[in-house]
């Protein structure tokens, strides 16, 4: 197989000021078991770059994502695209704008450039997922920011870019899956079949690490329009997850059991606001077959949730005690 690398080129990171884009930013900036720091490392900003990233040597590109002309000329001289930015919430006009329109704008911009974009497993829909291996499930997403996401995919795939999908991202920065987990379990402190579903759960670092590794290195013909799973190779059990994160942030853990369906109506009553997919994401088998992006990055995907979140529960303790959560 031919290979295309980008040694010596620029990388642009897109979303490089959110949750895994500052984790991706890091870990480009410094050496890493997957190379040297990027000498030349842009990042696609509308405001300016953190004091942190500016002094390790990172140069802001103005841009938006909302405003497609702004994205002209923004991969002039980059070898990669890392397009880390998405829009998560319901609001299907933004979801259209940012995920759909923005991606198409910034791949014309890319050029010759190669992409990679981080998605979502969510792209899948509706669970349970047991395992499946890429390319054996059709995307069905659930809802307008997952359908866009799946669109934003298709344009960087046609562009010959890859695409990451993780299921559940946790780590310094988390705002949404710990915070939301432990909502559920303070309002509905009952566990569901008793929390024997599986996750599919990654680090930030760690996927940050992946990204970087595709980043530094050379493309195969195999890689052209891939995608790929990105999680850690064991999934967690819902209760397991929920014993080690109400341990860390001092929570009660529930007490009793419920069957799914009666559970399932308790939190519809009590945290209303929980979509359908939301509430299966976390109690229900969410779990993915990982192997193929550690066996081609060569990366060790790490010892997994419990040492992850413990080096991460100073971090949440600061946010959940701002949300009154913990």
């Amino acid at each position: 197989m031919s290979a295309e690398s980008s040694d010596g080129q620029a990388v642009l990171v897109v979303g490089g000021t959110g949750f895994i884009g500052s984790a991706v930013v890091r870990e480009l900036l410094r050496p890493s078991a997957s190379g040297p720091p990027v000498a030349d490392l842009r990042v696609l900003s509308r405001r300016p770059l953190p004091e942190w990233m500016t002094s390790a040597g990172a140069r802001r590109i103005p841009g938006d994502l909302m405003v497609p002309e702004s994205l002209r000329g923004c991969g002039d001289g980059v070898g990669t695209v890392l397009h880390l930015a998405s829009y998560v919430g319901r609001d299907k006009a933004l979801a259209e704008a940012v995920n759909v329109e923005g991606t198409r704008a910034l791949v014309r911009s890319a050029r010759v450039a190669r992409v990679l974009y981080v998605s979502t497993a969510s792209v899948y829909g509706h669970g349970p997922h047991r395992g499946v291996r890429e390319g054996r499930l059709t995307p069905a997403p659930a809802s307008p920011a997952s359908a866009s996401r799946l669109l934003a995919e298709e344009t960087v795939r046609a562009h010959g870019g890859i695409v990451l999908r993780p299921n559940l991202v946790y780590g310094p920065g988390d705002r949404w899956y710990v915070p939301l987990f432990l909502r559920l379990l303070r309002k509905v402190p009952v566990w569901s079949e008793g929390g024997r579903a599986r996750s599919s759960l990654i680090g930030v670092h760690e996927l940050a690490g992946v990204v970087g590794a595709f980043a530094r290195s050379g493309w195969t013909d195999a890689d052209r329009g891939a995608a790929y799973h990105v999680n850690h190779p064991r999934p967690v059990t819902v209760r397991s997850a929920a014993t080690r994160l109400c341990r860390g942030l001092g929570v009660p853990l529930p007490s009793t059991d419920l069957p799914r369906s009666a559970h399932r109506e308790l939190s519809s009553r009590l945290l209303p606001e929980l979509t359908p997919h939301q509430y299966g994401l976390l109690t229900d088998d969410y779990y993915y077959d990982s192997a193929r992006v550690w066996e081609r990055t060569g990366l060790t995907p790490g010892p997994g949730f419990g040492a992850g979140l413990a080096a991460s529960l100073a971090w949440y303790r600061q946010h959940l005690a701002r949300l009154r959560l913990a």
